[in-house]
């Protein structure tokens, strides 16, 4: 093998892997349904800020958020300033974190949830998308349909409810700034949680 080659290869292991979706290119579009049998495609939302949030109820770093009632108060806070949240469900049929779009809708209500929607993604196909790596990962789309953010919902990557206080929100620091105006400070984080389980 040439030395030029062995560089390249060796430069090709070094370097990141690219996002599927880079912050500041436009995010894929797709259609998804939800919990309720309404489908949804991200055009439809053109002209609005849309967070995607990968969840599995039976992940602890996911249970985090919502037993503590930070993801539920995220997403009211956030739809009553006109953003759509779509809770993103992609366990396959026999994978820890499946649901039916009944058990859904019991599991919301339970907990008083406030996503947009729930869309069920059983065959994994918005995951794949997107490269979903964990529940949670967090994705905000900005009006003009660009990706502004991808990543950890906050820097405090534990199941420890008492490591929400005090946690810097990526979330709430990216549309906080674009709906100001102002540059999105972080762009990209390495998301924590557990692995989405994607259908083979």
């Amino acid at each position: 093998m040439s030395h030029r080659k062995l560089l390249a290869l060796a430069l090709a292991a070094l370097t990141p892997p690219a996002f599927a979706v880079a912050p500041g290119s436009p995010a894929p579009d797709f259609k998804g349904t939800d919990s309720n049998g309404v489908q949804h495609t991200l055009s439809e939302y053109r002209g609005k800020y849309v967070v995607l949030e990968w969840a599995n109820f039976g992940c602890p770093y996911d249970r985090k958020h919502y037993l503590s009632g930070n993801m539920e108060n995220l997403q009211k806070e956030w739809t009553a300033r006109g953003v759509i949240w779509l809770s993103v469900i992609s366990s396959a049929p026999g994978e820890q974190g499946y649901v039916t779009p009944s058990e859904e809708n019991t599991y919301l209500k339970t907990i008083h949830a406030a996503p947009t929607a729930a869309l069920l993604d059983p065959t994994s196909t918005i995951a794949r998308l997107y490269e979903a790596k964990t529940t949670p990962h967090i994705f905000v789309i900005d009006p003009t349909g660009k990706l502004i953010y991808q990543g950890a919902i906050d820097n405090k990557p534990t199941t420890d409810l008492t490591d929400i206080k005090g946690a810097d929100n990526y979330l709430n620091d990216a549309l906080n700034a674009a709906m100001a105006g102002k540059p999105v400070a972080v762009e990209s984080t390495r998301p924590y949680g557990c692995s989405v389980k994607y259908a083979h």
